[in-house]
């Protein structure tokens, strides 16, 4: 059966205000599971498992599957479908509004997800800005929010310096809106983060670091200056004065600077502003 005919049997129809798409193409979902890179001792989190068309593939090569799901109508259809299935585990909360540690407990997981496109970036936020990070995460995302991800210094973007702060992100291969059903308004990606063990600048803290990243981006295609002047509340001259120490031209704009600058930035407004 294909999720149409699982949700028809249920009598069940997609939400849009959830952002369901429900994917039923085989070869897309092996490709998703294949860039897991899942050994057979490790515990799979899967969100949004909708009709489980993914979570079959993944409690196939996984130790455990936790699958977490917020659409409380697909209690049955999943129960019923993995009633005999010893290591999928159903959780029907809403992932943003559950910590991962209190799913996967201490142990290292893997995040696999089809997730809704609406919410794509604060789930990114909700699983690394966590002591109980995944040791990676294969994401199924809007193609353009993937590219913004992977994107270099010149393209840069709040969300791209984020993910590249915590981990090496990948764009394995983009899919064709006919996986999906219903189909998509937008093109989609498969996007692989393999998670930093540490952080790969030195920061004074994650804190101390993305409070000036924000910062730098509060204000779009203005100087870099006059962001970090209005986001820190810190008077211009001397934003000036510590950005020419650690020699970024006060001029330039917040998506042209490097990881590496953005620490060496974080490390003096923390020693000289702190909070």
């Amino acid at each position: 059966m294909n999720p149409r005919e699982r949700l028809e049997a249920y009598g069940l129809h997609p939400k849009q205000a959830l952002g369901q798409n429900f994917m039923h193409d085989q070869n897309a979902i092996e490709k998703i599971v294949a860039s897991a890179h899942l050994a057979h001792d490790e515990t799979a989190l899967e969100i949004g498992p909708g009709t489980g068309e993914l979570t079959a593939a993944l409690a196939r090569v996984a130790r455990r599957v936790v699958a977490v799901e917020a659409d409380e109508r697909l209690i049955p259809l999943l129960e019923e479908r993995f009633a005999q299935a010893y290591n999928v585990y159903f959780v029907f909360e809403d992932i943003l509004k559950t910590r991962p540690e209190t799913l996967v407990g201490t142990e290292p997981y893997v995040v696999v997800a089809n997730v809704p496109y609406y919410i794509t970036s604060a789930i990114l936020r909700h699983l690394y800005e966590t002591p109980t990070r995944p040791r990676r995460a294969v994401l199924t995302m809007q193609l353009e929010v993937a590219q913004r991800t992977v994107a270099r210094p010149g393209d840069l973007s709040l969300l791209g310096v984020s993910v590249q702060y915590y981990g090496k992100p990948t764009l394995v291969g983009k899919l064709n809106r006919g996986v999906f059903w219903p189909r998509p308004d937008v093109d989609s990606a498969i996007l692989r983060i393999d998670t930093h063990p540490a952080p790969i600048v030195d920061v004074p803290s994650d804190e101390a670091f993305f409070r000036v990243v924000r910062a730098g981006f509060s204000q779009k295609r203005k100087q870099v200056k006059n962001a970090l002047a209005s986001g820190l509340a810190i008077p211009q001259a001397e934003v000036d004065a510590t950005l020419h120490e650690v020699g970024i031209d006060p001029q330039r704009r917040a998506e042209t600077l490097t990881l590496e600058e953005w620490a060496a930035l974080a490390r003096l407004v923390d020693e000289r502003f702190p909070v």
